[in-house]
């Protein structure tokens, strides 16, 4: 991963240090960093390889995906934001499909941690954010106070659309889409927080949903809690097998599994 940076001294030696914090992670569902340096005016991060891409490009091949994977995905992923919420007090901001990469072992990691703050703090990089601000918390998007539950939030809208197959928060019907992210963001902290849809999931999928996407963030359950939530644990005697799902829908690199080394 290149970043272009723009940025006085004081800054890139800010970011040098947040990114030498992402070096020391170690955790099985956080994407490592091996090394990071700063040259021509970027900074260049070596992380780790995952063969099978991210969860956004494997939404488009299978369109949805079954309760029972996304429960043993979600716990998977609720591992690495108890890492990062409790070990390292590090608030993602920006969790998304295309920040949780997987491989044809079945590991699910969260990305990009610590690069949403980076670009925040950086001036004249407004514009990475666009198309972002969709999995965004109501109490951010208000530029009220958030903590650790904004990223709550943005996990329940994740797997409300991996789960449907659609964002959460479709455009008003009589238009193509939204006009502008303006209006997306009005809805978003106006409109009652989707759910999924009781007739195609089961009580306890639609109950975790709403303990995510609640829109007081004192409301939503912590990562903590979501571990013991009764979705995570239906699907526990079915012995599911992500790595052969992964490889069997077809993820992109999944070819790659038979190279030793991976």
């Amino acid at each position: 991963m290149v970043i272009q940076m723009n940025v006085e001294e004081s800054a890139r030696r800010q970011i040098a240090q947040e990114l030498k914090i992402n070096q020391s992670s170690q955790c099985p569902y956080v994407v490592v960093c091996y090394q990071s340096f700063y040259s021509n005016g970027a900074i260049s991060i070596i992380l780790e390889y995952m063969d099978g891409g991210s969860l956004a490009d494997f939404l488009k091949k299978v369109k949805t995906i079954p309760e029972e994977y996304l429960a043993a995905i979600c716990e998977q992923v609720l591992k690495g934001l108890l890492y990062l919420h409790h070990e390292k007090h590090i608030i993602h901001r920006d969790l998304k499909p295309s920040n949780l990469l997987i491989n044809h072992r079945g590991e699910v990691k969260i990305t990009d941690f610590g690069v949403s703050a980076i670009m925040a703090s950086t001036s004249g990089q407004a514009n990475t954010f666009v198309g972002t601000y969709n999995y965004m918390s109501p109490e951010r998007i208000s530029g009220g106070k958030y903590g650790y539950k904004s990223d709550i939030w943005s996990l329940g809208l994740v797997l409300l659309e991996c789960a449907t197959g659609q964002f959460p928060y479709s455009p008003p019907e009589q238009q193509d889409g939204w006009t502008s992210f303006y209006e997306l963001m009005e809805a978003i902290v106006d409109q009652p927080p989707p759910s999924a849809p009781s007739d195609q999931f089961s009580p306890e999928f639609c109950s975790f949903i709403s303990a995510c996407v609640q829109k007081e963030p004192q409301q939503r359950l912590s990562a903590q809690e979501l571990m013991t939530h009764p979705f995570l644990k239906m699907y526990g005697d079915l012995n599911v097998d992500l790595s052969e799902y992964f490889t069997d829908a077809g993820s992109p690199l999944a070819t790659l599994s038979n190279l030793s080394g991976f």
